[in-house]
């Protein structure tokens, strides 16, 4: 029997909830960057390019409104969002067995049926990678923060997750919007068997796609993963990068839905968190339990994520 081709799926999309911004379609005339001189001299660095600065100046504006709006919190939940283990076991089977989107296909909604459960089952070693239009000085704030990030994923889930270790497997990819072909060709050596359709998420991502996620199973495999890929647009604003980097490297480790009702939480695009909560931390450490085992269905899981969290009062569990 032939083993089955590895599919790439989309993890996780960030996505703004832009329609309650109520911003302006497209950057106003008075943002508008002017255009660069047709002639430079030889070695200067041209700088960013008209679109890249626009899309600067737009999500700098969605960021400015949201905040404004009380949104991106920061402080990981609080007296005013409490949630019980009713909720930890309806918002865990619900982001933890279900996709946002159809591996394999694009952008396409999933059919909205539950799958085995997901998760690594090696260690996960994170290498951040940069485009060249990203300056040094965000590249060192940017570094910062998927190291201190890593550190905290691998408390929470008790599972060794690192940076700067082995052979990376998770990829992380800054990106801005002059440095597309320079994504598309590292991709490319990343993952030789990925598909146009895989190719073409990262090559047509609309503004409304803030940053994404996308991984592959295993050989024969179709719930662990030996290898993701992030892609995250240089051009956001620090709070935004950094709210990206929590919610698609969380994601990245398997969960892979977002669900309105989770709260306080960033698998949620209602964009209240930007910041991985308390709430969210209790998703992860019950995903890597020992007792939760790669493909396992909601009803196989059920039980079990009853247990842990019953014994959970007691002490570690």
């Amino acid at each position: 029997m032939r083993a089955r081709p590895r599919t790439w799926g989309i993890l996780g999309l960030a996505l703004m909830a832009l329609a309650a911004c109520d911003l302006p379609s497209g950057p106003s005339k008075s943002a508008r960057p002017a255009a660069r001189p047709t002639a430079l001299p030889a070695g200067s660095d041209p700088g960013p390019s008209a679109n890249s600065q626009a899309l600067a100046t737009y999500y700098a504006r969605v960021e400015t409104d949201l905040l404004s709006r009380g949104l991106l919190r920061r402080d990981g939940g609080g007296p005013d969002t409490p949630y019980t283990d009713t909720d930890i076991l309806r918002n865990f089977e619900r982001i933890a067995f279900y996709d946002e989107y159809q591996p394999g296909a694009g952008y396409r909604p999933s059919s909205g049926r539950a799958g085995g459960l997901r998760k690594w089952v090696g260690p996960v070693r994170i290498n951040v990678e940069f485009g060249a239009s990203v300056s040094e000085d965000q590249r060192a704030a940017d570094r910062r923060v998927v190291a201190d990030y890593t550190a905290r994923l691998a408390r929470v889930t008790r599972h060794p997750i690192s940076t700067g270790t082995g052979t990376p497997n998770f990829h992380v990819l800054f990106m801005g919007e002059d440095d597309r072909a320079q994504a598309l060709a590292r991709i490319r050596q990343l993952a030789p068997e990925a598909g146009p359709s895989t190719l073409a998420i990262f090559r047509d991502m609309p503004r409304s796609i803030h940053c994404l996620v996308a991984a592959s199973p295993g050989q024969g495999e179709d719930h662990t993963y030996p290898r993701a890929i992030a892609l995250i647009r240089a051009e956001h604003p620090p709070l935004m990068r950094q709210s990206c980097v929590h919610e698609e490297l969380a994601q990245g480790l398997g969960l892979a839905d977002d669900f309105p009702g989770a709260r306080p939480s960033i698998f949620n695009d209602d964009d209240e968190f930007a910041l991985l909560t308390s709430h969210d931390e209790e998703l992860l450490w019950l995903l890597y339990h020992p007792d939760l085992k790669p493909g396992m269905t909601p009803d196989e899981a059920r039980p079990i994520l009853r247990r842990l969290l019953d014994a959970r009062a007691g002490g570690p569990v």
